[in-house]
């Protein structure tokens, strides 16, 4: 590799926002790609199981509209990766969607749209799982036909080289389906010829965009990938890089503060050295690449788990709220001795979460607290098969949740609601299920790449 290549990171997802004058800067000082992550599970199960994005359809447009005008005027490529948060086909189509109606309104010519889907068809993994191919990551069990069955969607996250393939196919704007969060950073450098040490590595550096520097967390990053290593810079004037910034990023959604797992191999920065160019500007070098023989991907499943109703009561008592554990346990072990018999469920048809928001709703026993504190809110979540009998359990909860004594005190207290009605229907509950891995023969065998010239 005898260039640089320089990817632009407006924001680490898109929808979030980033200052008007992000990607003006950034092209007017020279960048080659500018990538972007489209999603993640950190929400949860639901997006992926009812296949329908966080981000709101305005805000997504509002940042592809500062992105691809510029992005074509400079002739630089546009990647997004895990489109429509979950990376389903649905969000895919998506984001397709809200690309090609700014294409048209703004008359953006000569784009080319690489679409790449990543939902697995099912008697596809199950021939997979047949063949010993689909392997447990901890700590998962050996997977089962049922499980795959039971999963509404389910999607592997790609690496770089699907992405690779749409961009030597000549397309400028690729939307990805479930991806690593690292895919779209990397792949240009890649494509180019950078060592896939640095490559990696600047990509994990900048995957959420600003929150690598000292600054506010808005207005995005530029890493440049050289034969040797790479320099992490802000966008925004007011935000700098430093050594601890940078390096510490590496924690981020990590268990290992050196080594991070990819589907070709893993980035290992044991021996990584961190650079304080200027007060904005921070070198990095050192970080190298392990290749696997077998390359994985990683499998994400989403299940229905029946469905939740919500209620919320705010506790203001210097008495309870000095004996907040037994005021909860107390009422936990009055509700599960009546509800049975009032609603006809069993122990095993429903569930009830009491979580007291100021007190230990967080961390639990593990962030033991010997101060009471001023004012708490219970949140008591209601479980069931359907909808109809989680609604039923937060009904049958809703007075003693609000009168419920202290063991022991005189008297009936009355508690606050935060809404009327005091129940609030979540809906379908779903989880994960899939924790898992399955061999691909090529990295590019488990996705779909279609691309079409926009008009």
């Amino acid at each position: 590799m005898t260039e640089r290549t320089r990817v632009l990171v407006p924001n680490g997802m898109l929808g979030i926002g980033f200052p008007e004058g992000t990607v003006k800067i950034a092209l007017e000082s020279g960048v080659d790609a500018i990538a972007i992550d489209g999603g993640s599970t950190d929400s949860g199960p639901y997006y992926l199981g009812a296949s329908k994005p966080k981000t709101a359809r305005g805000a997504v447009l509002r940042d592809l509209r500062k992105i691809l005008g510029p992005a074509a005027e400079a002739g630089v490529p546009v990647i997004i990766g895990s489109c429509g948060t979950s990376g389903t086909d649905d969000g895919v189509d998506w984001v397709a969607g809200i690309v090609e109606e700014i294409v048209a309104e703004d008359r953006i010519p000569g784009r080319r749209l690489a679409r790449i889907y990543s939902e697995q068809d099912k008697a596809f993994l199950k021939q997979r799982l047949a063949e010993g191919a689909v392997h447990p990551l901890e700590p998962a069990g050996p997977l089962t036909d049922d499980e795959i069955d039971s999963c509404e969607h389910i999607v592997a996250l790609m690496g770089h080289e699907p992405m690779a393939e749409a961009l030597a196919g000549g397309a400028n704007i690729v939307l990805a389906g479930r991806a690593t969060d690292c895919a779209a950073i990397a792949v240009v450098p890649v494509m180019r010829g950078a060592d896939l040490g640095p490559a990696w590595h600047a990509a994990k550096i900048a995957e959420c965009g600003a929150l690598c520097t000292t600054g506010s967390g808005q207005g995005g990053v530029i890493v440049s990938i050289d034969a040797d290593g790479f320099e992490v810079e802000p966008v925004m004037p007011d935000a700098s890089c430093t050594p601890y910034t940078v390096s510490a990023h590496l924690l981020y959604e990590n268990t290992d503060p050196f080594r991070l797992r990819e589907p070709a191999g893993t980035l290992n920065t044991t021996d990584a050295r961190y650079i304080a160019l200027d007060d904005r500007r921070v070198r990095v070098e050192g970080s190298r690449f392990e290749l696997v023989e077998q390359h994985t991907a990683k499998l994400e499943g989403s299940a229905v788990q029946g469905a939740q109703t919500m209620s919320i009561v705010g506790l203001r008592d210097d008495e309870v709220l000095g004996r907040i554990d037994e005021w909860v346990d107390s009422l936990n072990a009055f509700l599960h001795e009546h509800i049975p018999d009032a609603l006809g469920l069993t122990a095993d048809e429903y569930d009830i979460q009491l979580r007291p928001y100021g007190w230990n709703a967080v961390l639990g026993e593990l962030d033991p607290s010997t101060a009471a504190p001023r004012e708490v809110g219970v949140v008591m979540i209601a479980t069931a098969k359907d909808q109809a009998a989680a609604t039923a359990v937060a009904k049958f909860s809703n007075p003693h949740l609000l009168h419920h004594p202290l063991p022991g005190a005189s008297g009936v207290p009355s508690w606050s609601f935060l809404t009327s009605p005091a129940e609030t229907e979540r809906g379908t509950l779903y989880g994960f299920v899939l924790q898992h891995v399955v061999d691909a023969l090529t990295p590019t065998e488990l996705f779909r790449l279609e691309t079409t010239e926009i008009n």
